[in-house]
């Protein structure tokens, strides 16, 4: 996953990065809505923490931008404003989960997972695809129940192509899943980590279509 924090208390910002960066998550934040906005209009992600009262304005009105714009993706909100009615004006603006601080950072991270597995119209917390068994809450991998060691990198580009077995998934696509704004990116890294995933799943778990990307293809 690639997840937007929006949060501007840069000691929880830095320990939400870190945090999630530990269960398999790509992690960019910025401080303001205004910075949020240009983030949300450059990168794709997999979902958004948001907290609410922000330096430039209600984390709440760039919620409402958001879905005004058609834009789907999954978003939580993250404040200290924990009222009844603070819930209700948040979900009715259109997030998905809400969370009062303070909070443990593995109930966070499982809310995260939850909002995106809903979004990807899934309800298992697994996802298969043929003999390969994928586990986004321990970032455990499995072929017919075998373990496979993966590093960080392949676990996100497999979970990636498994979330839509059938979609093809562009190198550029694939890039923007797993690396932050910070991050330098070899030209020939998702090669690299796509052969060595083939060495360690089945060398036709992974189809590719070239000149258009990677699909899951038939396992081992």
């Amino acid at each position: 996953m690639r997840i937007l924090v929006v949060e501007d208390d840069p000691i929880l910002a830095d320990g939400l990065r870190a945090g999630l960066s530990l269960t398999g998550a790509t992690v960019d934040a910025v401080e303001t809505c205004e910075d949020a906005d240009h983030a949300l209009a450059a990168s794709r992600y997999s979902a958004v923490v948001l907290d609410i009262m922000l330096p430039d304005g209600s984390g709440l009105d760039l919620l409402r931008r958001l879905r005004g714009r058609r834009d789907a993706t999954p978003v939580l909100l993250l404040t200290a404003r924990d009222s009844v009615g603070d819930k209700v004006s948040g979900l009715d603006s259109g997030a998905d989960d809400y969370l009062a601080k303070p909070f443990d950072l593995d109930e966070l991270a499982a809310r995260v997972r939850a909002i995106v597995r809903r979004e990807g119209g899934r309800a298992a917390p697994v996802m298969t695809h043929g003999a390969i068994v994928l586990s986004p809450a321990d970032l455990s991998v499995t072929v017919a129940g075998e373990p496979i060691n993966l590093s960080r990198r392949e676990f996100a580009i497999l979970a990636a192509l498994m979330e839509r077995p059938e979609q093809v998934r562009s190198r550029a696509e694939l890039e923007e899943r797993l690396y932050g704004w910070q991050e330098d990116v070899e030209s020939n890294a998702i090669e690299v980590h796509i052969h060595n995933l083939r060495n360690k799943i089945g060398k036709d778990a992974i189809q590719t279509l070239r000149g258009v990307g990677y699909r899951m293809g038939t396992g081992r």
